[in-house]
């Protein structure tokens, strides 16, 4: 049996419609029936459900809330809540499946990509949390996958895609970061990465997956919005202050996730599936 926590969520929907297309029976948990920030609550469930893997999609995602008013909030989902959700994964024999970010790294390097062994130095809250999280899995079991991803957009959340989709309706230019430079991830292609992995028995440890290639936020709005008369304008992250800090780079390699075997999309073409799959 399958166990997915978050499953309302942007990627736990994806990774719902995934699993009812395959015709893989699930049981799909939110905050509501399982509050993983409590921990005999998390273990009484999975118990109940003795589950073979969890896919551990819940998160606490709001990253520049997460440096003041969302901090404790933060704390709470991504490491009090991934590691209750590890011990009871450990408590069944359960594999987990933990998804993190391209934050844990700090978006310093200079040339190359960030490979998973990699130094690990987070500049923001939510990059901290998320690493936490990674260590706790790492610590409580052996069989579990820490998968690393980053700038996330598909078709059941607010994300980057829908915002610029949106402002495009409302204004003759948009100006957008370009120094800030990294890889968009489908969660289509994320969920069938995720479903991969486990079905193919694949060494356990951390992966990091995103789709094929690189770009600025500014190249990809401008894709995003290429069909339009909207006009995308670079400008630096100077000119858009946040709370959190965002690496200013984080491509992070994608080799260990081809060895597997995985045929990675290109983000353009991931994109261009994606835009297909809303119309």
């Amino acid at each position: 049996m399958i166990l997915l926590t978050g499953g309302n969520g942007q990627l736990g929907t994806e990774l719902r419609h995934y699993l009812d297309e395959k015709n893989i029976p699930y049981y799909s948990t939110d905050a509501q029936e399982m509050d993983i920030t409590d921990l005999d609550a998390t273990l009484a469930l999975v118990k109940q459900i003795q589950p073979d893997i969890i896919y551990h999609c819940a998160a606490y995602t709001a990253v520049d809330k997460a440096e003041d008013e969302g901090k404790q909030l933060n704390e709470k989902v991504n490491v009090d809540g991934t590691k209750n959700v590890a011990l009871a994964a450990k408590s069944v024999g359960a594999k987990l499946v933990y998804l993190s970010t391209d934050y844990v790294f700090d978006g310093t390097k200079e040339f190359g990509e960030y490979s998973e062994d990699d130094p690990l130095n987070p500049q923001n809250e939510y990059g901290r949390a998320k690493l936490l999280g990674e260590q706790a899995v790492a610590e409580i079991l052996d069989n579990y996958y820490i998968i690393r991803t980053s700038w996330v957009y598909g078709e059941y959340g607010n994300n980057f895609v829908y915002t610029m989709q949106r402002l495009a309706k409302e204004r003759d230019f948009l100006t957008v970061v370009a120094d800030q430079v990294g890889r968009p991830t489908w969660t289509r292609s994320l969920v069938e990465f995720m479903v991969y992995l486990v079905d193919s028995n694949q060494p356990y440890g951390i992966y990091q997956f995103s789709n094929d290639n690189s770009c600025s936020w500014y190249e990809f709005a401008k894709e995003i919005l290429k069909e339009t008369s909207t006009e995308v304008r670079p400008v630096t992250s100077a000119e858009f202050p946040q709370k959190a800090t965002r690496p200013k780079y984080s491509i992070m390699s994608l080799s260990k996730a081809k060895e597997t075997g995985f045929v990675i999309d290109t983000w353009q073409t991931a994109l261009a599936k994606f835009k297909k799959s809303i119309n």
